[in-house]
């Protein structure tokens, strides 16, 4: 018999938020895991917030939320609220009950300047890495490094002199630029809109564009990310970041590090072997110079594996610019942009966690 398409506007419900999560859920272990995290790092959140007032929305909450932007691939702060709203699932993994408001987007903005001067991103990508079943994934000898661009929030039109000679902007919100015979360099422009980004491309052939280099740390073992960071865009940030989370990796043994071909550098490698790291990198042979990694190094088969293995890091990169929303950030300042990519990186360990923890 058809039954009848009738509504039933309930009043109350008798189901719990945590029932109707399906128990292989993958966001039940990434919710476990992120609270263990959490639960770390609430030392440090006494330390941000006063002792007396009115009671602030729990930062934890507010990092569940950020969480979910990533996972679900939410694209502004306003839908996320909205979402939070309806979902039920969002709700249980945030922490609220079906009862509890929601808050304003502006809640997040204003406090992710607390959490910024915290280093909260950092700190909450170490917890995650620090707990003991998810250090037993970890390999403490070989690693891969990459770096990407993230598109500054800024237009080209922004891009002016710095000493204010060219022409005047026309009136109007989209006004027209004139950009014929005008050599543009990073040296004589800045942006007007973010003057931390800077005029950058990532290969021959494709157009530059106001950009942030992001530096992923990936070890060999599961590829999970280990360090982020994200800098200036210019021609040696690669290599100089590379040494500088290489650099704060624990312990005094030898170790390997992956890399394509440019940081095929004679700079980078004699500093990368200063610190006891076994540059494995793509040798970047052309017409004009050879490599500066020979057969010392090539013919072990170690080197073979790493440069197979490194690749896996696009993985990390692609899923951070294209699932997470970092292609092009929503944030201006260097800070800003890169507590953001630093707690997606965070955000891309969770998500692969499940399963890795399940095999393991």
């Amino acid at each position: 018999m058809r039954g009848d398409d009738s509504r039933r506007d309930g009043l109350f419900s008798y189901v719990r938020s945590e029932d109707r999560v399906p128990k292989g859920h993958p966001l039940r272990v990434i919710r476990q895991v992120a609270n263990q995290a959490l639960d770390a790092l609430s030392p440090r959140f006494d330390e941000l917030y006063a002792q007396d007032g009115r009671p602030s929305i729990p930062p934890e909450q507010l990092l569940r939320a950020l969480l979910l932007q990533a996972f679900y691939s939410i694209r502004s702060e306003r839908q996320l609220m909205e979402q939070l709203n309806y979902n039920l699932l969002f709700r249980w993994f945030v922490g609220l009950s079906v009862d509890d408001p929601v808050w304003v987007p502006t809640v997040l903005s204003k406090n992710r300047d607390r959490l910024l001067d915290g280093d909260i991103a950092a700190a909450f990508l170490s917890a995650v890495l620090n707990l003991p079943r998810v250090k037993g994934l970890l390999s403490d000898e070989h690693f891969s490094v990459d770096g990407t661009l993230i598109q500054a929030w800024a237009s080209m039109k922004s891009f002016r002199r710095k000493d204010g000679s060219d022409e005047p902007p026309s009136a109007g919100r989209n006004s027209e630029r004139n950009f014929h015979r005008d050599k543009r360099s990073n040296a004589t422009h800045a942006s007007t809109t973010d003057p931390d980004a800077r005029l950058a491309r990532k290969s021959n052939g494709q157009e530059a564009k106001l950009a942030f280099t992001g530096h992923l740390l990936m070890e060999n073992r599961n590829g999970l990310v280990v360090d982020a960071r994200l800098t200036h865009a210019t021609g040696r940030a690669e290599p100089q970041a590379a040494l500088a989370m290489l650099g704060d990796v624990p312990g005094a043994a030898r170790t390997t590090v992956g890399a394509d071909k440019a940081y095929d550098i004679a700079a980078f490698v004699a500093a990368a072997r200063e610190l006891k790291v076994t540059p494995h990198v793509a040798q970047n042979i052309n017409a004009h110079r050879g490599s500066n990694i020979d057969a010392r190094t090539t013919r072990h088969p170690g080197y073979q594996i790493s440069q197979v293995i490194r690749k896996r890091i696009e993985e990390a990169n692609g899923w951070i610019k294209t699932v997470a929303g970092m292609a092009q950030t929503k944030f201006r300042g260097l800070a800003r942009v890169g507590w953001m990519f630093q707690f997606k990186a965070a955000a891309y360990n969770l998500i692969r966690l499940p399963r890795l923890l399940a095999m393991g």
